[in-house]
This record gives C-alpha cells, sequence and structure tokens, in this order.
C-alpha cells in the first residue's frame, strides 16, 4: 500500500456513481498477500453496489473463500466496472462454487430489491451473506441546498435498500446467516460537507443495531463496517480536482486507504469460524482516526 503523504493526480468525474476504470490510479481490489483459507465454502453471498469500490473488493475476496458470488450495480453507468468484477470473480471462484451475477437494478424501491433477491435465490437457492453496501453522497456547503428529491434519493439509496434487502433475503436465510451494513467514519464524526450522506450512515449505524437486537434468538448475526477515507469512486464523483489530490491526509496514517485493505473486514465479519460471538457491532478501518464508538 502507498506510504503516508500519499497524493492522487487531480481528477474529477461528472457524475455518480462513478468508474472505477476512469481513476488515476484505478483502487486496489486485490493484493498477493490475501491467503484465503475457506471461510466462506459453501455459501451464497449478495453484495450491493459490488462492481467497484469497496464491494468489488469484498466479491473478490469472498470467492476466493469460497463463495458463491452476486452483486449489483447501476445499468447503464456502470456497466463497464460491472463486466470487469464479474470477469475477476469468474477467475477467483473456486470450482465447487456456482458462477458469479451481476444484476443491474436500483436498489432504492422495495420491489427493486425484492427482484433481486428473488433472482439470486432463484439462481442459488438460498442466501446466506447480504453485504448492504451501495451508496451515493454529493456536497453542500449549507442544509438550505439540500432540496427535497435530493435528500429522498440519497436515503432512498444509502438506507432504504438497507431495509428492503434485509427484509426480503431474510425469507433465503437460516441460522449462522450474517447481514453486513457498510456505514462510515461520517455517522461518528459528522461532515458538514456531505450532511444528508452522514444522516443516511447514522442511520445505518442505528439500523445495524437494532436489526442485530431482532435477530439475534434466530441465529443469524448483524453487523457493520465503517470505513474512514477510502479511494474509491465515489471520491472523483463528489470532490473537486484539489480534494482528490489531497484525499486521506488527514487521517493519522495520513493517506487513503484501499478497497482491499477493508474488505477482509467483511469476511471477517461474515464467517462463523472468526466473529460467532459478534452481532451488533461496527468495524472501523479508518487510518487511524478516533471514534466514539
Amino acid at each position: 500500500m502507498a506510504s503516508g503523504g500519499q497524493q492522487f493526480p487531480p481528477q474529477k468525474q461528472e457524475s455518480q456513481p462513478g468508474k472505477e476504470h476512469l481513476m488515476d490510479p484505478n483502487p486496489q481490489s486485490t493484493t498477493h498477500h490475501y491467503n484465503p483459507s475457506n471461510k466462506l465454502l459453501g455459501k451464497v453471498a449478495v453484495v450491493t453496489g459490488g462492481d467497484s469500490g469497496i464491494g468489488r473488493a469484498v466479491c473478490h475476496c469472498f470467492a476466493l473463500e469460497g463463495a458463491t458470488v452476486a452483486f449489483t450495480y447501476v445499468k447503464g453507468q456502470e456497466d463497464k466496472d460491472a463486466s470487469d468484477t464479474l470477469e475477476m470473480l469468474r477467475q477467483a471462484k473456486r470450482s465447487d462454487a456456482k458462477d458469479p451475477i451481476a444484476i443491474p437494478m436500483d436498489l432504492g424501491y422495495d420491489e427493486n430489491c425484492r427482484r433481486v433477491v428473488e433472482e439470486v435465490a432463484n439462481n442459488y437457492g438460498k442466501i446466506d451473506i447480504l453485504v448492504n453496501n451501495a451508496a451515493e453522497q454529493y456536497k453542500a456547503s449549507s442544509v438550505e441546498e439540500i432540496d427535497e428529491p435530493r435528500l429522498e434519493r440519497v436515503f432512498r439509496t444509502n438506507i432504504f435498500s438497507y431495509f428492503f434487502m434485509a427484509r426480503h433475503s431474510l425469507k433465503h436465510m437460516k441460522e449462522g446467516s450474517s447481514i453486513i451494513n457498510t456505514t462510515s467514519v461520517n455517522a461518528y464524526k459528522g461532515n458538514a460537507k456531505l450532511l444528508d450522506y452522514t444522516a443516511t450512515k447514522g442511520a445505518i449505524v442505528a439500523f445495524t443495531r437494532g436489526l442485530a437486537l431482532q435477530l439475534v434468538n434466530k441465529g443469524i448475526r448483524v453487523n457493520g463496517v465503517a470505513p474512514g477515507p477510502i479511494w474509491t469512486p465515489l471520491i472523483p464523483a463528489s470532490f473537486t480536482e484539489e480534494e482528490c489530490a489531497n484525499f486521506g491526509k488527514e487521517v493519522p496514517m495520513q493517506r487513503a486507504g484501499q478497497p482491499i485493505e477493508v474488505a477482509p473486514s467483511y469476511v471477517f465479519l461474515a464467517s462463523n469460524v472468526d466473529s460467532s460471538y459478534i452481532t451488533g457491532q461496527v468495524l472501523h478501518p479508518n487510518g487511524g482516526a478516533i471514534v466514539n464508538a
């Protein structure tokens, strides 16, 4: 990984959700240092927003660990990234796993989430791991800039979809299954420029803790991951060229993290071998930022 004081080339993408193949440098989704050990052998996992960034790295690590993987992406905007990820998963999958699938869908609506879950269940017969990871963010200098359509859009993608995906996936889960929600360091520290995004990430923390209590008697664990500044397509799609160039320098490690530095947290929480006594908790791969967890 890059050393402290890292600086990215100035860059800017004009629209969300951002495209990984256009980033310079491309985010690191893999590393030869990762040594899989069959932690998810025979499991079926669905990852929302799995075409790029953290989602791509999670999908890849899951496949290396023996899971059959399905992921969602935004049709027409993330097609190439989704195709690239699908090929990565085909190369990574174990011979006893089934072929991965990529599902284009806007997850902000209940019916769409139901369709995703049913497609996964029809293909694989079950769901063992749900990773709610899809997100979008937009800058605003004042709450007065955030109108109702934008607020609804951000909440639909970032938290409504987590409710919808969980409620439909539960029909196909059993004891030993796991739900993992992607929140953010912003839920704990706040972010004046990403107010609506930050509000959704706080909601995800509360959702995680509440759902964990609701499902504990069914033997289904619910946890979260709160990444710090990670080099993903959301960054050039959200920030100015100067902000991209200096992204991540504010944390003690003085650099942005890479998706592959976050993905093992999801493997840990998905694996009953590693985390069978953990539920309602949040992991914090954030470069040393101090949070009140």
